[in-house]
């Protein structure tokens, strides 16, 4: 393989959206797909660009990267997350995944191990299991047919706890899916055809960044036995599960999530 500061150079002139906020340590974002940076991790940018830069690259067809041109590849995909960074002058980071994120994130941690300080992964996964792999397929099926509507409609249905669920009228889950249709990007068929591709398991054992999983429980599009296979796989990973919460966190989850990563962020600043 080639040198990592070659791999860097390489695609260092290959643009992304990138959402940047704060400054101090940098904090590398990884969102999912279908997802944005806001739309992951909206309800903790401001808390954490209090004391972090965050950097965020939107995959292409998210934000305002173009849409792909070729299959997404994970490889490329983690390198050009890790160069949004080390462009902007940060040599080392921790990385923040949400669901198809937390692959990329895994990926550049092997990739990249004298970069990457500290993992947090979320709502996360190895390798598609069973009900993801359908998942995925029924979006690139429904994307490519072109019906739309019917796709914000089952992906806000998978996304949602069953907390915020219960006691909505029809009229409610009409409105709710009518923001997703709005807010889905137009690269999702390609970043959900990846989430069918990807496989990380073998990268596991060789990830050397204090790890933290964050599994909730009541994730109905991934899994929590996923997230259970991540804590698993990788060394002294810390697991930390969430009650009923879903694949998107909610407001109350998220405050958990955000105590558990300032708890590991800081250790890993002590360490220096």
């Amino acid at each position: 393989m080639a040198s990592e500061h070659a791999v860097i150079d390489q695609v260092i002139d290959q643009d992304l959206d990138v959402y940047v906020q704060g400054d101090g340590p940098a904090l590398l974002l990884a969102h999912g797909a279908g997802g944005g940076i806001e739309g992951n991790f909206g309800l903790v940018l401001d808390d954490l660009a209090r004391d972090h830069t965050l950097i965020g690259p939107h995959y292409p067809g998210a934000g305002r990267s173009p849409v792909a041109t070729a299959p997404l590849d994970l490889d490329d995909l983690a390198d050009r997350l890790v160069a949004a960074a080390v462009s902007r002058g940060h040599e080392r980071f921790a990385v923040l995944g949400e669901s198809l994120g937390t692959t990329v994130a895994v990926r550049a941690a092997t990739r990249h191990p004298h970069r990457v300080t500290a993992l947090v992964l979320t709502a996360g996964f190895p390798v598609a299991d069973p009900v993801l792999a359908f998942a995925a397929q029924l979006v690139k099926t429904l994307w490519t047919a072109g019906e739309r509507e019917a796709l914000a409609r089952f992906a806000f249905l998978a996304c949602a706890a069953e907390s915020q669920l219960q006691g909505l009228s029809p009229e409610d889950v009409d409105a709710a899916a009518a923001q997703v249709l709005a807010a889905m990007p137009p690269g999702m068929r390609d970043h959900f055809d990846l989430v069918s591709r990807v496989d990380v398991r073998a990268d596991l054992p060789q990830v050397q960044a204090p790890t933290l999983v964050v599994a909730p429980l009541g994730d109905r599009l991934v899994l929590p036995g996923s997230s259970r296979r991540l804590a698993d796989g990788i060394p002294d990973a810390r697991l930390v599960e969430l009650p009923g919460a879903g694949h998107i966190l909610a407001a109350e989850d998220r405050v958990t999530w955000l105590r558990h990563t300032r708890e590991l962020l800081a250790t890993v600043a002590s360490r220096g």
